[in-house]
């Protein structure tokens, strides 16, 4: 597929015994091979022909989340107690709550 900007990862399905590839902008969609750069060719293949049938029937086409533009702002709700707990905790430490959530979330992986 030309200009496939799609996200992919390969992971290995202990329940399957295989590889499977996955893309994240498609997610009922998966490839198993029994090696991992198989499973990477085989759902790109998959995605290239799911693409190109959604667009013959002119059905809306995901957007790449690579080439997707963010704000960097999210809204979440916690509960209020964690939400005492931040604010202390950012004040104890004189950074404003944003950039005690901001620092907590980069860590994660």
């Amino acid at each position: 597929m030309e200009n496939d900007r799609y996200s992919y990862r390969v992971i290995w399905s202990e329940e399957d015994g295989e590889y499977a590839g996955l893309c994240a902008e498609f997610p009922s969609l998966s490839w198993l091979a029994g090696e991992p750069e198989e499973a990477l060719r085989g759902i790109r293949q998959v995605v290239a022909e799911v693409v190109a049938d959604l667009e013959n029937n002119a059905e809306p086409v995901p957007e790449p989340i690579s080439i997707k533009r963010f704000s960097g702002k999210f809204m979440v709700r916690i509960p209020p107690e964690l939400h005492r707990r931040l604010m202390l905790e950012a004040a104890e430490a004189g950074i404003s709550m944003n950039r005690l959530v901001s620092d907590k979330l980069s860590r994660v992986e």
